[in-house]
Order: C-alpha cells, then structure tokens, then sequence
C-alpha cells in the first residue's frame, strides 16, 4: 500500500541528508590535511555519476517508504548526537591508523587476544583501524567511521535489503511472525536493527566472527523481541538445514577471500529452507558499475583491504549461481549493490 510522504517530511530528509554529505566532507578534508595524504585524482565524469546515483539512492529511499517497504522512521534514524560525542575518540584514534598506513603494519592486533580461534584471513586491521575488529573499542568507533567514509549514506545502503524481504512476505513467503531471518556477518547489528523496525514480529538471528562486535549488537537489538546473536564463523553455520526463511548478509564478501566467501554461501544455501529468499549487499563491481571501476580501485588502495581487488572480478550474482541460488536481481545502489536470490522449491 502506497503512504504519502507530505512535503515536509521529503524536504527534512532531503535537508538532512545534505548536511551529512557536507559535514562529512569537510571531515575527510581535514583528515586529509593532518594525514598529508594527497587527494586522488578522479575523472569529472565519475564525480558526476556518483552524485546522479547519490540523488537517486534518496530517492530510491523515500519511494521505498512511499511504497510501504519500510516505516518512514528510517528516514530519521541516523543517531547523529551519538556520532558527534564519538568524534574526538576518532580523532584520538587517527594518529595510529595513519602509523600503520604508512608502515603497513596490518598485524597490528591487541595483546591478550587468542588469534588462534580466527581464521587467518581474519588476524589483520581491516581497514587500517585500531584492533582490526577484535576489541571493545574498534566496535564502538565502527559505525561512525562507515558513516563518515560514505558521507552519511551507510545506513540508506543498508537498508536497500528490506524491500525484497517485504515483497517476499507480501507474496507469500510465510507470515511474519513464524518468520526467521539470519544475518550473516552482522556486525554492530546496524542491518538488523533496520530490518527488525520494519518486520517487529520476525526471529531474527546474527552471526559474526567478532565478540565485540557481537556484543555490540545486542546493545543495540535490545528491543527487538525475538533476536538471539552469536559470535562464530559463517563458514560452519551452526544451525540444521533449511533451518531459515531468509538470510541476510551486508558488506561481508568483499572481506572474504575467495574460498571463503564459497564456503560461507554455500552454507546459506544449507542453512536456508527450499524456496526461501537470499539478500545479499555488498560493494559496486565493474560488472554492474563499469564506471565507478577507478573508484572501485582508488579503496583498495586507500585502506587494507586485502581480498577487495579479487572480490572486484568475483561477481556477486554468478557467486549465487554458483552455489546453488536461482538470482532474481541484481541492482547498484550508489556504490553499493543489492543481489536478490532464491534458494529453488523442492
């Protein structure tokens, strides 16, 4: 069913928007400054395609509302006091994120921590950030610095996955509230927490690698009635077959290498009940987005990121097919994309 947003609410959102993308800005400029790193150079022409496609991700996001896919209340959500009060921690943070820039130290993990119980692909600062992605402290400063590094568009991306799970339940996928829905690589829960405001009634699921980030999550899914998170590794979900009606996964392929990212769809594909639905978000590829690809490469330069350039030439959608996945669509979305998948009837 189609909800009218009234004009005030499309100039607010389009207002506020507009004042992360500068504010944001200004911040990476600055950052740049006291870092002496130079600014890349990039083709006018891709400028411009970025902000055709920032324009049309807000709206995408306000249809998306219009259209009844989520609540107008995601619109708002951005928890903009908390970022600003975690500022100065990330400009305290900064100095040893450029040390290890420049020395490529990305071994530099904190003590205490049994790297034996990661895979080894996982014992490195993603990122450059401080403890890669195994402490207290690197949970709480992510969220803030994705929002930064994508000028206040992290969580619009994110929230592209929800459509497809709101058609799926439209036509037919199962009632709501016998539902379960599994994110894999959930993180801070910021793909969860979305998904659960749109769907209350669901069971809702995660799994990360990192207990910090774990924990985090559960900060933040408190609320959410029926959600139960576990820190362990996607490549063994520990869950029986078909155990799931939808499984999630945002910004984790292009962390993974190769074998990986194989083993962690392939138990999806177990893990998720015949006819169930697959929701996949994840980097633009050249494959989609022939051209951003000097954008697409400008990031793996600019932080650790270690599989991205192979994860570049691994198209997301023919990795579904893979594995077993009959794909339905595959959509950018600014300089992310979302692939929609079923795993086929019996």
């Amino acid at each position: 069913m189609d909800r009218p947003l009234s004009v005030v609410d499309r100039a607010a959102y389009r207002t506020q928007q507009a004042a992360f993308a500068l504010n944001t800005t200004l911040f990476q400029e600055t950052a740049r400054v006291f870092a002496r790193a130079p600014r890349p150079k990039i083709d006018s022409s891709i400028v411009r395609q970025v902000r055709a496609r920032f324009a049309a991700l807000l709206d995408r996001d306000l249809d998306n509302v219009a259209r009844g896919d989520y609540p107008r209340e995601l619109l708002f959500q951005i928890p903009a006091r908390r970022y600003l009060r975690q500022i100065p921690s990330l400009v305290r943070d900064a100095p040893g994120v450029v040390r290890r820039m420049r020395k490529g130290d990305y071994r530099d993990l904190p003590d205490g921590v049994d790297l034996s119980s990661y895979p080894p692909y996982y014992r490195r600062t993603f990122h450059w950030q401080t403890d890669g992605y195994l402490s207290r402290r690197s949970a709480a400063l992510y969220d803030v610095g994705v929002e930064l590094l994508f000028r206040g568009t992290a969580d619009v991306m994110r929230r592209q996955i929800i459509p497809p799970i709101t058609r799926f339940i439209a036509g037919g996928g199962g009632a709501a509230h016998e539902m379960r829905l599994l994110d894999v690589g959930c993180g801070t829960g910021r793909a969860l927490r979305q998904i659960a405001t749109a769907h209350p009634s669901m069971k809702y699921f995660g799994i990360d690698l990192s207990p910090y980030y774990i924990g985090a999550a559960r900060r933040l899914t408190r609320d959410v009635e029926h959600a139960t998170l576990l820190a362990d590794n996607a490549e063994r979900l520990p869950f029986v077959d078909g155990h799931f009606d939808v499984i999630t996964s945002v910004y984790l392929f292009h962390e993974l290498p190769r074998n990986a990212r194989r083993n962690v769809l392939r138990e999806a594909h177990r893990a998720l009940r015949p006819g169930g639905l697959l929701v996949l978000e994840d980097s633009a590829q050249p494959s989609d987005s022939p051209g951003l690809a000097e954008v697409l490469e400008q990031f793996q330069r600019d932080f650790h990121e270690p599989f991205y350039r192979d994860y570049l030439r691994d198209d997301l959608a023919e990795l579904a097919t893979e594995c077993g996945f009959e794909v339905e669509s595959s959509e950018p979305h600014l300089v992310a994309k979302v692939v929609v998948a079923h795993k086929p009837a019996l």
